[in-house]
């Protein structure tokens, strides 16, 4: 058997079999063969492959490729397999055209209220009533005598259509232009995953929609596998197929047991080679993506999974003892069909504020549409008292539906309809630059949450150092060498060892090639640790490629793969005498405790027993780890040909070890890392690192990086003591325990997975401290997809990281460096600012048009801003401010500031006394040009103008200067913190520039040419002077209201908070009733547990009464007996049928506790648990009550029956 655990089996096929039946373009298999092959599992596949194929190497001889040298790279060849098996790329589904987004953008309700307004209008004045407009309609018809201005009663309608059709275009195309954003980013995160190949005996990364079935490729923990394979040699493989399956446990493949490898599916241990069957949408993933439908839901799909996998994850780390598990996953499989969107801290806020802006708005309009009727009813029938004709019925309406148009603008521009606009703006011009900053960014709202974080947990290797590892010391026979030894100093016999056991056993993809330029670095190729070995023998004079060549990769006898719970990697070869050899290296405090001898400098075995071992720590572990060096422990082990051991007993083979050597590799600090992480601290976010490391060596990289600085209160802990600190006795994690940790611990070492993702859970979920925690992770192993996915923003690493920590990220950092991280923090915290700085805008806008609107309408029943130009401050303010202010690029003085957390509100106090200081100034200005205006100009007044009349000087001198003062505003608003200088690098956004520009250009040709549709008359110079004059007055005003300190403003509230508990929609609540949070559910537990001990103790007290007194008391019922066993037996019965006895904790109402305790308890739904019921009252009132109830103990009261018990 031992022989067959890596080689594939040789089986003896039956000979008929051997006659290859000629199959298309000359393979020996067809498509749908293959499909079929791919459906099986297990045995089924193995005994299919043996009866069709007769093993997997007959299996490559159909499919025309060689197990060890894999296709040859010939284009015409690769071609034909794209042919006949297909390519390997799921097609996206079809992107929306831009006709759907029109029509989607149509369907606003704002909008469709204006286009019917405007229908109706311009239907009204095409009808002209019969006969000659009589005397009897009033002053309807005056004014009309200017040559036929009467026909132009079209224009409104139709100018109203127009800028419809123009906000309609300008969403479209931004979405279509969002979307094609995003399918290029798709694209080119898709580009650059690479799978690596074997053609013509080379190893070759391809990208991996260049696959084709017949490609001999290599999986490696790790890995996302990019197609369907069978495996033709395996170590230790073991593959998480709950992308395709649901299950969670990890499946062991090997080629003679279950060989089937499916796309899709994880490595998450060992390595191995498959020979490609099904690629694209023949592919295990690709038939269900055919089945979805296809690409379009594909990317939620992926999203979902993801989420969901996360709940997966964190139910396989902390077993629950409770039927909940399994309710859970029904409850998943049944959720993963709702799709459910994650809302970003900003979006809730946003909409939240944006619908209260909405709601006051449509009050507004509803009001001025009233009074504007009630008005013109009053004035017309009852003060001069006509009469309603027929024939005037049109001309009535006409008024009506002007009213009704007047109303409609108020809410349009009340409604601030760009904001989704500006964030998306904002979000999609962040991501775009801040590829630029080596930050790709998957999940655009992740953008935004970054600028809140208040915590990183970084990994060391990689992200804080360079990843470039080199051996600097080491400990060869009885010597501590500082620098490389001269291999004349070894013993011979040391350095075979040495070179076999590094040769051998690592990865053989591992490589170090020669540089790519003269005098640069040689190329590490693969996993760094292992390179820095491999750079070891070179430094040696010495060369691994022969023994590689002389032992290939499937003569090793078995292999040991590295994982984060063994911390070591082995292999075994065969000796040529029958013998076995192990070698192994590892984590020097942890192989060092197998070996019982150790090499001396003549190359001798010598005893090496626990006081030995625990003098050389602190002689050579101890100075190389104080030094930042990771220190690692090569060892082998002879086994006589005599006995084979039995291989899968890892504890018995990996043991009795003799050390050869210890060496300390250096991974050197990243140049601008300390610089990046002194920023982030005065940046108010917490830098902590979490390593697989020795404690001291974190410790050392730590003070290096700055992350600890000598004297101040810090934790460094191991993972060990971390989850001593945090478990209770039963080993249950405690939030509180947490929360005294959590807080001054700066390093984590020697941790595994599981402490990485309770660290992160734990501060996320933590509710001490002034504001709730935001946490940003990075990540690049697999094993660190659980906390990348729980934190609020995971970054992966492009260049390290591996698919399926990619595939659990948020932020891919293309280069792999801490710095970008900060990039990042700035870019968030930017996006951010930017939509404050155009809400701010924004609202001022909104208050000072909708009042002045209002009033106008009420005191003079027209409003003095048309609804034309109304739509055009509409479109000022909308989409080019949010063009404008959202594109403004981070300065570094956005780090000088703390994060703000999950919870404070978007508009600040500073933004409230701009917004309301900004009103009140044009407010000022406008009411007094519309009704002194005319005195002052010396024009006619516009005020009471009939119907159709010519458009007033006035009017236009007040449109004018309202479009002025927002112009100068939006200067104002660039900055949002109280700053004094509001042109601050205003050059630097070319953009803001041309947008202000553009619009004053644009109002100069609406004013002097818009004429009739935007209700404008030409003004003369002296009238423009005026207008810019009133306009600059705005950017004098902002530096008045900035002189007002804000703190003296009490009356003044913040608004747009998150969306508060009470404020959950339905849905989410009932969702949130599904997925009770781990924390609750740990309450929960800790509760039933409390419940259970109170049950033991009141029953235990009972016994020993009845014991005393021989009378049975009325206060025992007898089958309160059998409590206990109740509760022993069923352990989740309280989750599942009482879940509403149980308080959870949370404010419930004091009054309704008071008067439960004055009440008689409720009868309890099954008598065995009387002890439970008064158990829950107990908890709630233990304290409250211990005073007063507790001893005037009123019978019927619950802690009477406790007493009396007692």
């Amino acid at each position: 058997m031992g022989d067959m655990a890596n080689s594939s089996i040789e089986f003896h096929p039956k000979p008929q079999q051997q006659r290859e039946m000629p199959h298309v373009g000359g393979f020996g298999c067809t498509l749908a063969e293959l499909r079929n092959l791919m459906e099986l599992r297990g045995a089924e596949a193995l005994q299919k492959i043996q009866e069709a194929y007769g093993d997997v190497s007959g299996l490559c001889r159909r499919l025309k490729t060689s197990p060890t040298e894999g296709l040859a790279d010939n284009t015409n060849d690769l071609e034909k397999r794209r042919q006949i098996y297909g390519q390997n790329f799921i097609p996206p589904k079809q992107p929306k055209t831009f006709l759907q987004l029109v029509w989607e953008a149509l369907q606003d309700v704002t909008l469709i209220i204006l286009e019917v307004a405007a229908i109706v209008s311009l239907g009204l004045s095409f009808y002209a009533p019969p006969g000659e407009e009589s005397e009897a309609c009033g002053n309807v018809s005056g004014g009309a005598e200017d040559e036929g201005e009467a026909e132009a009663g079209w224009i409104e309608g139709a100018a109203i259509l127009l800028s419809v059709i123009c906000v309609v275009l300008v969403t479209a195309f931004n979405d279509w232009s969002k979307e094609k954003q995003f399918r290029g980013l798709q694209s080119r995160i898709e580009q650059e995953q690479k799978f690596t190949v074997i053609r013509n005996g080379q190893l070759l990364q391809v990208p991996v929609a260049a696959l084709v079935v017949g490609d001999i490729a290599q999986v490696k923990y790790g890995d996302l596998l990019p197609a369907d394979g069978v495996l033709i040699q395996g170590n230790d493989l073991k593959i998480d197929e709950s992308s395709l399956t649901g299950e969670s446990d990890h499946v062991r493949k090997s080629a003679d047991k279950d060989p089937m490898l499916l796309s899709g599916t994880h490595v998450m241990e060992g390595s191995g080679r498959m020979v490609v069957t099904a690629v694209g949408v023949n592919s295990q993933t690709g038939i269900i993506f055919t089945l979805l439908g296809a690409g379009g839901e594909e990317e939620e799909k992926k999203d979902k999974k993801a989420k969901k996998q996360d709940g997966a994850v964190a139910m396989e780390m902390q077993p629950l003892k409770s039927a909940e598990g399994g309710e859970m996953e029904e409850r998943e499989k049944k959720k993963a069909n709702v799709p459910k969107k994650e809302k970003s801290v900003l979006q809730g806020k946003l909409t939240k504020l944006a619908v209260q802006i909405g709601k006051a708005g449509l009050v507004m309009s509803a009001i001025t549409v009233i009074i504007l009727v009630l008005y013109f009813v009053i004035e017309t029938f009852v003060v001069d008292g006509r009469v309603w004709l027929a024939e005037c019925t049109p001309v009535y309406v006409q008024y009506f539906v002007k009213f009704f148009i007047i109303g409609v603008t108020v809410l349009v521009v009340a409604v601030p309809e760009g904001l989704p606009l500006a964030v998306t703006i904002s979000l999609a011009y962040s991501v775009k630059k801040m590829m630029k900053d080596n930050n790709l960014v998957r999940h655009l709202d992740a953008c935004e949450t970054m600028g809140n974080a208040t915590a990183i947990c970084s990994d060391k290797t990689g992200t804080l150092t360079t990843n470039r590892m080199t051996v600097v010391q080491s400990y060869l026979g009885d010597t501590h060498y500082k620098e490389i030894p001269a291999p004349s100093a070894l013993t011979p016999k040391i350095l075979d060892l040495l070179v076999h056991a590094i040769s051998i056993n690592s990865a053989y993809t591992t490589k170090i090639l020669p540089p790519e330029k003269e005098g640069a670095l040689p190329r590490q190729v693969g996993n760094k640790t292992e390179c820095a070995l491999l750079g070891f023998v070179l430094d040696l004079k010495r060369d691994f490629q022969p023994v590689r060549e002389q032992i290939p990769e499937d003569k090793l006898y078995k292999v040991y793969t590295f994982n984060s719970v063994r911390k070591s990697m082995s292999t075994v070869i065969r000796m040529p005498d029958g013998g076995f050899r192990l070698f192994s290296k590892g984590a020097s405090e942890i192989l060092l405790k197998k070996c019982t001898n150790i090499l001396n400098s003549n190359g001798e075995l010598r005893g090496f027993r626990p006081r030995d071992r625990d003098d050389m720590v602190k002689k050579i572990i101890e100075p190389m780890a104080c030094d930042g060096l990771r220190t690692i422990c090569i060892a082998y082990r002879d086994f006589s040909a005599i006995q084979e051991p039995d291989w899968d007993n890892e504890n018995e083979v990996v043991g009795e070890l003799t050390c050869i050597a210890v060496v300390g590799i250096e991974d050197p600090v990243r140049p601008e890392v300390p610089e990046a992480i002194r920023k982030c601290q005065r940046a108010g976010i917490t830098v902590r690192m979490v390593t697989g490391d020795n404690i001291n060596t974190a410790r050392a990289i730590a003070a290096k990086c700055g992350i600890i600085h000598p004297g101040e209160d810090f934790l460094c802990l191991e993972g060990k003591e971390f989850n001593r600190r945090i478990r209770n006795e039963k080993g249950e994690i405690e939030q509180e325990r947490l929360d005294k940790v959590w807080p001054k611990l700066r390093v984590l070492a020697r941790s595994s997975p599981t402490d990485k993702h309770t660290l992160v859970k734990g501060i996320i979920d933590s509710t001490t401290g002034e504001q709730r925690q935001v946490v940003a992770v990075t990540g690049d192993g697999t094993n660190d997809g659980p906390a990348l996915k729980k934190a609020d923003v995971g970054f992966a690493m492009g260049i390290a990281g591996t698919d399926v920590a990619k595939e659990a990220s948020d932020i891919i950092l293309t280069d792999d460096n801490f710095t970008s991280i900060v990039k990042a923090v700035m870019w968030g915290r930017n996006v951010y600012d930017s939509i404050s700085k155009f809400l701010q805008f924004q609202l001022t806008v909104n208050v000072v048009a909708v009042i002045v609107a209002f009033t106008g309408a009420c005191i003079t029943q027209d409003s003095p801003l048309k609804a034309v130009q109304m739509l055009w401050v509409n479109l000022i303010m909308d989409t080019f401010a949010s063009l404008a202010l959202a594109t403004e690029p981070p300065t570094e003085s956005l780090l000088l500031r703390k994060p703000y957390g999950r919870d404070k509100p978007l508009i600040s106090r500073t933004m409230m006394k701009n917004i309301l200081g900004h009103a009140v100034y044009q407010l000022t200005i406008i009411f007094t040009l519309l009704f002194v205006g005319e005195l002052f100009f010396d024009i006619d007044s516009g005020r009471n103008a009939p119907l159709h009349s010519p458009p007033s000087e006035h009017y236009t001198i007040i449109f004018n200067t309202f479009v002025m003062m927002q112009l100068f505003n939006e200067i104002n608003a660039r900055k949002i913190h109280g700053e004094r200088n509001v042109f601050d690098g205003i050059f630097s956004n070319p953009i803001f520039c041309t947008i202000v520009l553009g619009t004053f250009g644009i109002q100069i040709v609406i004013v002097q040419f818009g004429g009739k549709p935007f209700s404008c008359s030409p003004l003369s110079t002296e009238q423009w002077l005026w207008c810019l004059f009133v306009g600059v007055g705005e950017l004098v005003w902002g530096q008045v209201i900035a002189t007002i300190p804000t703190s003296q403003l009490k009356c003044l509230k913040e608004a747009g908070h998150g969306p508060g508990k009470d404020e959950m929609t339905d849905e989410e609540l009932a969702e949130g009733e599904e997925e009770i949070d781990h924390a609750e559910r740990e309450l929960r537990r800790g509760q039933i547990l409390w419940f259970r001990g109170l049950n033991r103790i009141q029953t235990q007290i009972r016994v020993v009464k009845a014991f005393r007194s021989s009378l049975y008391e009325g206060l025992e019922k007898p089958e309160s007996k059998s409590c206990i066993h109740n509760f022993m037996a069923t352990p989740e019965f309280l989750i599942n049928d009482y879940t509403h006895n149980i308080p959870l904790i949370d404010d419930t109402d004091v009054d309704e506790n008071e008067e439960r305790l004055r009440a008689p308890p409720p009868s309890p739904p099954n008598q065995n648990n009387n002890a439970i019921d008064s158990g829950i009252y107990l908890t709630m009132h233990a304290t409250k009550s211990a005073t007063s109830s507790a001893f005037s103990s009123r019978p019927g009261s619950p802690l009477h029956s406790m007493e009396t018990s007692l």
